[in-house]
C-alpha cells in the first residue's frame, strides 16, 4: 500500500493596498483617480492567488497630499498596522505613490525591512524580496526624485515670471481684498469693507505711534483677521490681531499696489488700498522704533518732551530723570555728559523738568495767536475735507464694484445650476455680502452728502485756534504728548542767557488741525 505525503499549507501573504493623489481635485467624482489605483493593484493581488496572496479589506488612501513628505494620515495608518503585524505586502500602482524622496523612501522601507514585510509596484513588475528587486527600485525612485524637483524649479520659474508681471500667485488671502476666480488666472480685487479697515488701521499706526495701542484699538472695535471660505467650504482665518499680525499687515506692500517676490518688488496689476504718502509714513516710523529710536513708547511719567530736548553745550539728548524725596516726586533733564562724566564736565547739568516744560507750552500757545499760522490753518482745513471726501468716493466706487462682482457670480452659479455643498455655502455668503453692501452703499452715500455740507469759516478756525487752554485742559497726559510729539522736532534751552530754541515739524500745522478736530468733535 502506497502513502502520499501530504502537501504543505500554502502561507497566506495579507496584502494592503496604498494609494495617493497629490491634489484632491476630481475626488468627488464616482470613478477617480484613486478607485482606479486600487482596480489594478486589486487585479494584481488576484493574479498571485496560487501564491497564497490575499488582498485586506481596508482602505489607505491619501487624496490630496504631496509625495514629497510622510505627513499623511492614510500613510501613518498604515506604517503602525506594519508595526502591529498585520500586513505581511504593501502593493501601489506606482513607485512614486508611495514616495518621490529618496531619503523618505528609504525610512519607509527600513520600517518594511524591520517588520518582514515586502514592497510591489503594479505597473513596474518588481519585488523587494529579491536583489534584483531592490536595484530596480532604487533606480526608479531615483528618477521619481529627479522628475519632482524638474517639476518644482518649473513651478518656482512660472511664479517668478508671474510675480515679475504683477500678478498674484495664490496663497493665504490678506484684509482688503478677495480672490476672483472668474477667469483663466484669478486676480485680487478689492473688497470695500475690509479695504475701509485697512485704510483706518493705517491711520490708527500713525495717530498712536505703537503697535500694541493699535492692537488693544482693534480688539475693542471687534476687528479680526480675513477669514474666508475655502474650497472644501471650510471657513479659515478670523483670529484676533495681535502685534505680528498688525505689522505683517502695515509692512504688506501689497497695499499700495504692489507684488513681492523674495527680495524683489514689482508693481502689481490689482488696485491700491493706500496711498504711497501714508505707506511710506507708516515704513519709516516702524523702522525708527525697530532701530531703537522709538524712546517716546516707554514713557511711564509722561514727560513732554523726552527725546526732543537737547543740551546746547553737548549736542547730546537730554534724559528725563524722576526723583522722589519724602514721597514727593522730582523731575529733571539731564545731560547725557552729566549722566557719564559728572556734573562739572557740562555747564548745563540739569534742568526741572515741570518749569521747562511750561515754557514751551506756552511758546506754542503764542505761535498758535499768529495770523499767519492762522490763515494756513484755514487752507490746510479745507484740504481735510476735501481729502475725507475723496476717501469716501473712493469707498463708494469700491463697494459699488463689490455689488457687481458678486451680483454677477450670483447670477453665473444660478445660470450654470452650481450644486453642492460648497457652492450653497458660496451662495449663501454673496447673498449676505450683497445685502450688507447695500447697506453700506447707503451710508457712505449719506456721509458724503454730510462732507459736502461741511465748511470753513475764517471765524471758525479763529475760535478754535483762540481756545487754546480749553484744548490743552481736555487733552490726558498722553495725548499731551503725543501731540508734542507731532508739533516739535527739536528743544534747546540755554542756561547762560535763559533763551528757549524751539524747531517744528514741517508738518506741523496738519498735525495740529487734525488734533483739534478730534477732540472738538
Amino acid at each position: 500500500m502506497s502513502s502520499k505525503k501530504p502537501e504543505a499549507s500554502q502561507p497566506i501573504i495579507r496584502c494592503a493596498i496604498y494609494t495617493r493623489k497629490s491634489t484632491d481635485e476630481r475626488l468627488d467624482l464616482q470613478l477617480n483617480s484613486l478607485d482606479s489605483q486600487r482596480g489594478a493593484a486589486e487585479a494584481f493581488i488576484a493574479s498571485q492567488k496560487s501564491e497564497g496572496w490575499v488582498c485586506l479589506p481596508k482602505l489607505y488612501d491619501d487624496g490630496g497630499f504631496t509625495g514629497g513628505n510622510l505627513d499623511r494620515p492614510a500613510l501613518k495608518q498604515l506604517m503602525s498596522d506594519i508595526e502591529a503585524g498585520e500586513i505581511d505586502c504593501v502593493v501601489v500602482y506606482k513607485v512614486d505613490r508611495l514616495s518621490r524622496s529618496l531619503l523618505d523612501f528609504a525610512r519607509a522601507m527600513e520600517t518594511f525591512d524591520a517588520n518582514g514585510v515586502s514592497f510591489v509596484s503594479v505597473t513596474q513588475q518588481f519585488n523587494t524580496t529579491h536583489s534584483m528587486g531592490r536595484l530596480t527600485l532604487n533606480i526608479l525612485l531615483s528618477f521619481a526624485q529627479f522628475e519632482r524637483d524638474i517639476i518644482g524649479e518649473r513651478i518656482r520659474d512660472k511664479i517668478a515670471a508671474q510675480r515679475r508681471k504683477g500678478l498674484w500667485c495664490g496663497g493665504q488671502p490678506v484684509l482688503g481684498y478677495d480672490v476672483d476666480r472668474s477667469e483663466t488666472s484669478p486676480k485680487l480685487v478689492v473688497n470695500a469693507e475690509e479695504a475701509a479697515k485697512v485704510r483706518e488701521i493705517f491711520d490708527f499706526y500713525l495717530k498712536l505711534r505703537s503697535l500694541l495701542p493699535v492692537v488693544e484699538k482693534l480688539e475693542e472695535l471687534g476687528w479680526a483677521n480675513k477669514t474666508w471660505l475655502t474650497r472644501k467650504g471650510r471657513h479659515k482665518g478670523g483670529r484676533p490681531f495681535d502685534k505680528c499680525s498688525v505689522h505683517s499687515l502695515l509692512t504688506n506692500v501689497l497695499y499700495v499696489g504692489r507684488i513681492r517676490h523674495k527680495e524683489n518688488v514689482y508693481d502689481g496689476v490689482h488696485e491700491p488700498i493706500i496711498q504711497p504718502d501714508v505707506f511710506d509714513a507708516v515704513q519709516k516710523m516702524l523702522k525708527e522704533h525697530g532701530q531703537g529710536s522709538g524712546k517716546r513708547l516707554i514713557n511711564r511719567h509722561n514727560a513732554l518732551l523726552k527725546g526732543m530736548l537737547y543740551c546746547p553745550t553737548c549736542g547730546y539728548a537730554m534724559a528725563h530723570s524722576p526723583t522722589k524725596k519724602k514721597s514727593k516726586l522730582y523731575r529733571y533733564y539731564v545731560c547725557q555728559t552729566a549722566i557719564k562724566r559728572g556734573h562739572a564736565q557740562c555747564s548745563t547739568g540739569s534742568i526741572p523738568a515741570p518749569a521747562i516744560e511750561a515754557a514751551v507750552v506756552e511758546s506754542l500757545r503764542c505761535i498758535v495767536d499768529d495770523d499767519g499760522l492762522k490763515r494756513e490753518v484755514y487752507k490746510q482745513s479745507e484740504t481735510l475735507v476735501q481729502q475725507r471726501q475723496e476717501r469716501l468716493d473712493l469707498q463708494l466706487r469700491q463697494l459699488t464694484k463689490q455689488r457687481s462682482r458678486d451680483k454677477a457670480e450670483l447670477e453665473r452659479m444660478a445660470t450654470e445650476g452650481e450644486a453642492g455643498e460648497l457652492n450653497d455655502a458660496r451662495r449663501h455668503d454673496l447673498q449676505t455680502r450683497i445685502e450688507r453692501t447695500r447697506t453700506q452703499i447707503a451710508e457712505v452715500t449719506d456721509a458724503l452728502v454730510i462732507a459736502g455740507q461741511q465748511s470753513f469759516r475764517r471765524g471758525d478756525v479763529d475760535e478754535a485756534l483762540g481756545d487754546f487752554d480749553r484744548l490743552w485742559r481736555m487733552l490726558k497726559a498722553r495725548e499731551r504728548v503725543q501731540l508734542l510729539e507731532l508739533l516739535v522736532s527739536r528743544v534747546q534751552y540755554d542756561r547762560s542767557d535763559g533763551t528757549l530754541a524751539i524747531s517744528y515739524h514741517p508738518t506741523a500745522i496738519t498735525a495740529l488741525i487734525k488734533n483739534g478736530e478730534e477732540e472738538t468733535e
